[in-house]
């Protein structure tokens, strides 16, 4: 028993030094950018719904070159994202950039800046539903607006507010 804890031993001691000699390379250096930016930096706020949010970023996710319809002879591609809240009909160039877009979306929560806005200058009245709106243009950046639906007893009005809580 003595011989045999003395061999594990000396086995334990040596087997590191049979190990090998690991290779160190360089490897080159690597940029990633992301393709979409100015179209996430136009369209980004803070308050932005989850839902419009998630397929925003889904847009701007999408590589136009990997789908299989994609060819070097057309200029503008037209994608459509869906979900049940709305959806995105985005323009790409051949690169993959947005131009242009168009998004709608149903029901989602209003911003505070909104909901404060109308709060204020329409105090007795509840918001039935709401319309959010945005064109982006690649030149002339994002509009945001928001078609809202409110109730007062039997009395209906449509107003349309900016996302900073300015009235149209």
């Amino acid at each position: 028993m003595k011989k045999f804890v003395i061999g594990l031993f000396v086995l334990g001691l040596t087997s590191p030094l049979l190990a090998q000699v690991p290779k160190v390379e360089q490897l080159s250096e690597v940029v990633v950018t992301a393709v979409n930016y100015k179209y996430l930096n136009a369209i980004d706020s803070e308050e932005v719904a989850v839902p419009v949010k998630m397929l925003e970023r889904k847009a701007a996710a999408y590589n136009v070159e990997d789908s299989d319809f994609y060819q070097d002879d057309f200029d503008i591609y037209y994608i459509s994202f869906y979900i049940p809240e709305g959806r995105i009909v985005a323009a790409y160039n051949t690169e993959g950039e947005i131009i242009r877009t168009i998004e709608r979306f149903q029901d989602v929560k209003l911003p505070s800046t909104v909901r404060d806005a109308v709060v204020e200058r329409f105090p007795n009245w509840a918001i039935v539903n709401d319309v959010y709106r945005v064109t982006y243009n690649q030149n002339k950046g994002a509009m945001k607006t928001y078609k809202i639906k409110l109730k007062n007893g039997d009395k209906v009005m449509r107003v349309k507010v900016d996302d900073s809580g300015e009235f149209l």
